[in-house]
């Protein structure tokens, strides 16, 4: 949890151009631990996801929605979502699609070749 809040921070700073040491300076904590915020090797107080928020214009709620997202690797472990099974149908359709097409193309030459 610590590395994603940090990696979403990371991202968020990097967005706006801000370094470590600016940010660090105005939430009132070293570079140091602001960086190892943003490694996720240190837990993030509520107080500090404030302060980091308002430097970074955003909401609490913008940072921590990474929370709420699955992790795309849910996908490669086997789950399977809604979402995951559309793509399958799609694909599906798609190459079912695409051999009724050369089937229809190869009936077609060979009409062509016998007319």
């Amino acid at each position: 949890m610590n590395e994603m809040l940090g990696s979403r921070i990371k991202a968020l700073r990097s967005a706006k151009n801000f370094t470590q040491e600016q940010v660090a300076d105005q939430i009132g904590v070293s570079r140091q631990k602001y960086a190892r915020i943003e490694s996720g090797v240190n837990s993030i107080t509520l107080d500090i996801l404030s302060r980091v928020a308002e430097v970074l214009d955003v909401t609490v709620g913008d940072i921590t929605k990474v929370l709420d997202e699955d992790p795309i690797i849910a996908y490669r472990a086997g789950e399977k979502s809604e979402s995951s099974k559309k793509i399958f149908d799609m694909l599906d359709l798609f190459y079912a699609n695409k051999h009724m097409f050369t089937k229809l193309q190869h009936r077609d030459i060979i009409q062509g070749v016998s007319e």
